[in-house]
């Protein structure tokens, strides 16, 4: 395992060159970005914003979600994809955000992980960008690059999340997401990365062999 030295002067050269990496989904609001991220599970980032947008002139807050049809909520979300779990988790989420917070999004991590529909990777991405509270954001980018780069060896998230969250300080941990998630579009791919056009190459511990599987 690296140090948390080590870590962070990698994380350094690709915040160089991502700089204006950031959340890909647009939101106006906590509740909008919660929506947003519950939808993004199996489904383009680009897709999601393009749903919101519809969906959200129609169904705005949490009171007209948590009072929907599921069918018109399944049919606004469709093209997202899992719709019809998605549109249960919306209304079931919306439902409990009324009935507990007085429909207003927490900012607490455990009262957003017991809303349906909502794992730690959503509950996270919220509290970091939103709230501005640290939180680690492990999709399958962030996976796969923390194991490439020797950061962890696991494979279940919540595991990856807990290492990360040892090995760098909570500081970096939300724009760490952004920038893995954009190198891992941009460079460091799946099953196969550009590892000749690669920023950290020389830091990077896989040294041309795949460690990731």
């Amino acid at each position: 395992m690296p140090t948390t030295r080590e870590a962070e002067r990698l994380l350094d050269r690709l915040e160089q060159t991502y700089p204006e990496a950031e959340c890909a989904l647009i939101y106006d609001s906590a509740w909008q970005l919660l929506v947003a991220t519950i939808l993004s599970a199996q489904c383009t980032d680009k897709r999601v914003n393009q749903v919101t947008a519809v969906l959200f002139q129609q169904l705005p807050t949490p009171a007209e979600m948590a009072a929907a049809e599921p069918n018109i909520v399944e049919g606004l979300i469709h093209s997202t994809g899992f719709y019809r779990n998605k549109a249960k988790h919306l209304i079931g989420c919306a439902q409990a955000l009324l009935k507990k917070h007085s429909g207003e999004v927490p900012a607490d991590l455990a009262e957003l992980i017991a809303l349906p529909g909502v794992g730690r990777k959503t509950a996270n991405v919220v509290l970091g960008n939103v709230f501005a509270i640290p939180g680690m954001v492990v999709d399958t980018h962030v996976k796969r690059l923390s194991r490439r780069f020797g950061w962890t060896q696991k494979s279940d998230p919540v595991q990856i999340e807990k290492e990360l969250s040892i090995l760098l300080p909570p500081s970096r941990w939300t724009q760490c997401g952004h920038t893995l998630i954009e190198h891992g579009r941009a460079c460091c791919k799946a099953p196969t990365p550009y590892c000749s056009r690669c920023p950290v190459i020389e830091l990077c511990p896989r040294i041309g062999v795949d460690k990731s599987h």
